[in-house]
């Protein structure tokens, strides 16, 4: 372990001695365990960090000038749609995503770093409970949907076969996560087939440029944002893990979508058909301010702008159809072949640009009292996983309904917006949706019919609540043989016990 003096010369030449400034009130333990984390902190790269940060928060936000000159929609022939492709070019695109399943050919990547506090929990976001009448957790709903998605494609193909999953996660959620999934026996995955890694930290600094000390023997710490998985890939060897699988497509997500389709073989499919390396799914933005990333080309280059990167004139600009001009909106949900990744850790991380995220960042005081600050005190640098768009040889979008696939899950009750009840109301619509289109119908709680609605209200629970398990259906599909020409009433589960039973013939 390095000495002291060794310690406090590093600080020096990094601009950073305070940090030992309670040395010696410290007891024996405390100050080991101080010294194995500064230890680890290089001098000049935790200099470059300090200035960095400092320079990054130091300049102006907002909109960047002379943005809108360099900034172009993607070219028609890179987008693909979901809802707007005739049925035999979807059915192709799903086709191919199911062989190359089928195959072993494709991985998921959660990325699953953060904790929930904006939920106002302490532990990961993964495994919170929206409210679901079968009470699961994301973890649980995401785990499931991989082993339909195996079943599907292994039927289809008459072979058995396997996605693994890879689990980002940090310090903060490794164990807690791991144990989850132990406690639960990996929801029926086999483990070998669920490899957990943790990103990098960095350490929270001031807005001056020092490093924060959350405890007298404790460094502020944050994962280094969702394109640390870039680092991590490397510090752990998941793409030689990936290689000696077979895996050749690797489908990245944020755990906090709870409509999130793991391996989605139309995704999959449409991309590997364009031979892109690298592609993005995209929802339509609602309205031209809304805070969501804009996927788009900028000097002919596709990346993701900010949304407070692009000026109001820009966001409201109309395309020929009517349309937003800018209106890909960025939902962490990304394709990546191996290689292509294999080149981003090789060739292109060194090249990313921190982002900074101003934070309230708890921290003690001179006189080594625990401060929580009741506004921004600090700033974490974080790499975002969608700024390697612009390395990629073929870039593709691909973009889906915001109803059928994106429902984020980001701030407590009562916010009007990615709450718990907007992420239940949004799964619990589409289920009862794939239940009329499958031929149910519900008796509300009182026994008598739902109202008939021209469709179902934005924001509120539908007329009748239906859950359908990811084990019976993926995606909507195989729902007639249990649901059409039958009533329901509402509350309605169609786990897998039920849908067995719904198949025993029934008495005359």
């Amino acid at each position: 372990m390095a000495s002291e003096q060794d310690v406090r010369a590093r600080l020096q030449r990094a601009g950073q001695e305070h940090l030992l400034r309670f040395w010696a009130e410290l007891a024996p333990e405390s100050r080991a365990a101080l010294l194995a984390e500064l230890a680890l902190l290089e001098p000049e790269a935790l200099r470059e960090h300090c200035r960095r940060a400092a320079e990054a928060c130091a300049r102006p936000h907002g909109p960047l000038p002379g943005l809108a000159e360099r900034l172009r929609p993607l070219p028609a022939e890179r987008v693909g749609r979901a809802s707007r492709s005739d049925p035999e070019t979807r059915r192709r695109w799903e086709e191919e995503g199911f062989r190359q399943i089928a195959l072993n050919k494709v991985a998921v990547l959660l990325l699953a770093g953060g904790q929930g506090t904006r939920l106002g929990v302490t532990y990961p976001k993964g495994m919170y409970r929206v409210g679901l009448p079968s009470g699961k957790t994301l973890y649980q709903l995401q785990a499931e949907r991989i082993r339909r998605v195996e079943q599907l494609a292994g039927e289809r193909h008459g072979t058995c076969c396997t996605v693994p999953w890879y689990v980002m996660t940090s310090e903060f959620t490794l164990g807690p996560t791991a144990e989850f999934f132990r406690e639960h026996d990996f929801f029926h995955l086999d483990p070998a087939n669920v490899v957990m890694f943790e990103q990098r930290l960095l350490p929270a600094v001031t807005f001056d440029g020092k490093v924060i000390l959350e405890r007298k023997d404790k460094v502020a710490m944050a994962p280094d944002g969702n394109g640390g998985l870039y680092c991590a890939l490397e510090d752990h060897k998941i793409l030689e893990d990936m290689e000696r699988r077979g895996v050749e497509f690797v489908h990245v997500y944020c755990v906090d979508n709870i409509l999130v389709r793991l391996a989605d073989p139309v995704f999959i499919g449409f991309c590997v058909l364009q031979g892109a390396d690298c592609g993005a799914k995209v929802v339509e933005k609602a309205y031209p301010e809304e805070p969501v990333g804009v996927v788009c080309q900028v000097d002919g280059v596709p990346q993701v702008v900010e949304y407070s990167e692009i000026s109001p004139d820009t966001a409201q600009l109309r395309a020929s159809d009517g349309g937003l001009l800018y209106n890909a909106g960025n939902i962490c949900n990304h394709f990546f072949t191996r290689g292509f990744l294999k080149a981003v850790t090789r060739e292109f991380e060194p090249l990313l640009k921190p982002h900074v995220a101003v934070k309230k960042v708890p921290y003690v005081d001179e006189e080594g009292n625990l401060i929580k600050p009741l506004k921004p005190n600090g700033i974490k640098m974080e790499k975002f996983v969608f700024d390697v768009f612009r390395f990629a040889k073929n870039f593709v979008a691909f973009e889906v309904l915001r109803e059928e696939e994106f429902s984020p899950l980001k701030n407590a009750e009562p916010a009007d917006r990615d709450s718990p009840r907007t992420s239940r109301q949004a799964l619990l619509a589409q289920h009862y949706r794939w239940a009329l289109q499958a031929g149910a119908r519900f008796l509300d709680a009182h026994g008598a019919w739902p109202p008939e609605l021209p469709g179902l209200p934005p924001n509120g629970d539908p007329p009748a609540i239906c859950e359908i398990s990811p084990l019976v259906s993926y995606s909507g599909e195989g729902l007639e043989v249990y649901l059409q020409g039958r009533e329901f009433q509402s509350p309605f589960i169609l786990d897998e016990d039920q849908a067995r039973e719904l198949l025993q013939p029934q008495e005359s």
